[in-house]
């Protein structure tokens, strides 16, 4: 199992597309009535998918696997007390999965799809992300968002710092993490890039198209990722990583204590510029759309 793609709705479909293209890098998969999707580089059928609508959300974050893989999660989720939908034989999209949607917790919509088609990796390059990387949301309660994804979904809790848990469904350290907020919705997308050069490099050619870092560049300490985030002019944050740590299955789950920083000091680095202002109102432009 691994994360796949994240689904969103707002106004201007079409500005948000060119945007995600370039100078962001995504490649352009296809358009299916009022949804366009655009892919990454790796064997997967989209990275995101932006749909028109009247108001901004999250419609979901999908997670792929074998049919056995989501067939065993949809199992759990009956028994969970979570609402979920139908099993959908086929999703009208690149991939034409078979699946279904459950809300978690605290309402935030997750997705599992076993693809039906198979999609080739493109090149690497160094101006495009190889993938999704993960989602972090923000919630008010974060060890039952933790306990849904170990006990009905099947992940694993990789981390947990004073302010926030990172789980996987796979070797990569996170593909979600919760940070503590007062209220539910998106923190951020991250994509991952080739490497810290390629990080870099994407700092440049966003701020050549006038949106500047909000925060960046470091080194995270929980997945020792390297980092730089933004805010899309569609009101999102989304995040270049590289070098994800890859986790052994006996991982020690690190706790609080062993996440601590000097005053002033947030990441390994030391030396990321932050605008906490653009973090915070980027965090209320895309609530959850809830399940039907």
């Amino acid at each position: 199992m691994r994360i796949r793609s994240v689904e969103l709705e707002m106004p201007n479909r079409a500005a948000a597309v060119q945007f995600l293209q370039n100078p962001w890098g995504l490649i352009d998969a296809g358009t299916r009535g009022d949804t366009t999707y655009l892919r990454a580089t790796s064997d997967q059928a989209y990275a995101i998918a932006v749909k028109e609508s009247p108001q901004s959300a999250l419609i979901a974050v999908t997670f792929t696997g074998s049919r056995a893989e989501v067939e065993a999660v949809y199992a759990r989720v009956q028994k969970s007390g979570l609402k979920y939908g139908k099993w959908i034989d086929e999703f009208d999209e690149p991939g034409r999965g078979a699946g279904f949607y459950v809300s978690g917790a605290e309402g935030e919509p997750y997705r599992f799809v076993a693809e039906k088609d198979k999609t080739a990796a493109l090149p690497a390059e160094n101006a495009r992300p190889l993938q999704v990387s993960h989602i972090v949301f923000n919630t008010r309660d974060r060890e039952a968002g933790s306990k849904m994804l170990t006990e009905v979904f099947g992940f694993s809790l990789s981390d947990r710092t004073r302010i926030m848990n990172f789980l996987r469904p796979d070797n990569i350290h996170h593909a979600v993490a919760y940070a503590d907020a007062k209220n539910v919705s998106l923190n951020h997308i991250a994509f991952e890039m080739l490497d810290t050069d390629a990080v870099m490099r994407g700092m440049g050619r966003l701020k050549d198209a006038g949106c500047p870092s909000v925060w960046g560049p470091g080194r995270h300490g929980p997945g020792n990722n390297t980092f730089s985030y933004f805010v899309a002019p569609f009101g999102a944050c989304i995040e270049y990583t590289a070098e994800v740590q890859r986790v052994p299955d006996d991982y020690k789950v690190g706790a609080p204590e062993d996440w601590k920083w000097p005053p002033g000091r947030g990441d390994h680095w030391g030396i990321a510029s932050r605008d906490d202002s653009k973090l915070i109102a980027s965090s209320a432009t895309f609530p959850y759309r809830p399940l039907a």
